[in-house]
């Protein structure tokens, strides 16, 4: 795994302003980026997300590239160039895009501009930031803010320390510190690794739930086994519609440029999955909260974090943070926060509005298929009807891989699960 402490930060040393009117030019393979009117972008990693920034920045006219998983609907999408490279099996995420970005392979790719979309993408360009920074254009970074808040454990830290509430979480380090803290448990439990995206590539989900100690020994024990550093969090009650979002971009002096808000209507699996269903909000207390975590944190750039509302107290509690796009970018762009083309806008030196908050209220993103067994679960647990589900989604809809002007990613993510069921019977 690629250390990730002392690692130096280093301000981006952003090109002039251009001429927006002027008429635009896409690089193509071969030609220095830096030296046409329209850098291209290159994006590490992602799925939903990396598929609304393409999108986002093909409209504008930046030619999209991109770094992923070989499987991902997003290599589809007509606006996304894509890089195909050795097979992660050789070695993790973040050597093979290191490696590639650094050598001689890249060179077509000078001068473009680098999005992560993933914590692995985080994890290159925080990492390797000042070499970097001599080869591509890079956004605004504080790198070892970024990567603090990739540690489930740090986050939870410097939350206590800012102010910000939490739920009851534990630190170990070994099984010996888990049965020393036996009686301090509260159940459920999350036994939540630190490093998330490490944990769910090797066990394909991002924590594991538990509702006695015995639970918990053996699905730690199976962690460390792994090779996996974890923590214990305590599960908040209550359902996944008291799950909330604030997103923010912090300029290098720590100003916010745009506010926004949603929260969640739906996940699936219920209770640990990703959401299915989101509706965008207003909620000022989420914004206030946030803030005071990134600014004690000295974050900047792109900042998102998440918060449950506890029942017990009506306090909005920690969940995660993210320091980049997430998956319901869509949602944001759709509303009027275009956060790709704000980041893209300043590392090329072209206008960006003013500090806003305008944005739809009431917009929702929904995934059909993933929501519909959100719905079956529910209903099963008697907490929905199939009236009230269908009520529910009788409303103008966002879509996370659905475009009519670009449909190849949707067709490719429904038909995905039949290749993998084909290929299991063969």
């Amino acid at each position: 795994m690629v250390s990730l402490v002392n690692i130096a930060t280093k301000q981006l040393v952003q090109s002039p302003a251009r001429d927006a009117s002027a008429p635009h030019h896409v690089a193509s393979a071969g030609e220095r980026p830096d030296a046409v009117e329209q850098p291209p972008v290159l994006i590490l990693g992602g799925e939903a997300n990396a598929l609304s920034v393409a999108r986002d920045l093909g409209r504008l006219g930046a030619k999209v590239f991109m770094l992923g998983e070989s499987g991902t609907p997003v290599r589809h999408s007509r606006y996304c160039n894509w890089i195909e490279l050795e097979s992660s099996a050789k070695g993790s995420f973040e050597t093979i895009w290191a490696d590639f970005l650094l050598g001689s392979d890249s060179d077509y790719l000078k001068g473009a501009v680098v999005l992560a979309c993933s914590d692995a993408g985080i994890t290159v360009l925080a990492t390797h930031r000042d070499r970097l920074s001599r080869k591509f254009r890079l956004d605004e970074s504080n790198t070892i803010a970024q990567l603090d808040m990739l540690d489930k454990l740090k986050t939870y830290h410097h939350a206590v320390a800012a102010g910000v509430p939490t739920p009851k979480f534990w630190e170990v380090h070994t099984r010996a510190d888990v049965l020393a803290i036996e009686k301090e448990l509260v159940y459920p439990l999350l036994v939540k690794p630190r490093l998330s995206h490490v944990f769910e590539k090797h066990f394909g989900r991002k924590h594991v739930t538990v509702t006695a100690f015995e639970q918990l020994l053996a699905a730690y024990d199976t962690a460390a086994g792994a090779g996996m550093d974890m923590m214990l969090v305590e599960l908040i009650p209550g359902g996944d519609e008291q799950l909330c979002s604030y997103y923010t971009y912090l300029d290098a002096q720590g100003n916010a440029l745009v506010h926004f808000t949603k929260r969640i209507i739906r996940r699936f699996p219920t209770g640990m999955g990703s959401a299915c269903y989101h509706i965008t909000d207003w909620n000022p207390n989420l914004m206030e909260l946030g803030l005071k975590l990134f600014r004690h944190v000295g974050l900047r750039g792109l900042a998102n974090v998440e918060f449950k509302q506890d029942p017990r107290d009506g306090v909005y509690k920690l969940i995660e943070c993210n320091a980049r796009f997430t998956a319901s970018n869509c949602l944001v762009s759709a509303s009027g926060c275009n956060l790709a083309a704000l980041v893209y806008n300043r590392i090329t030196g072209r206008p960006v509005k003013p500090t806003t908050t305008d944005y739809r209220r009431g917009l929702r993103l929904w995934d059909p298929v993933r929501d519909f067994w959100a719905f079956r679960e529910l209903q099963q647990r008697g907490e929905i009807t199939f009236v009230q589900w269908v009520s529910s989604v009788m409303h103008r809809q966002t879509f996370p891989f659905f475009r009519l002007s670009d449909p190849k990613p949707a067709l490719a993510r429904t038909l995905k699960p039949l290749g993998r069921l084909f290929r299991r019977r063969s």
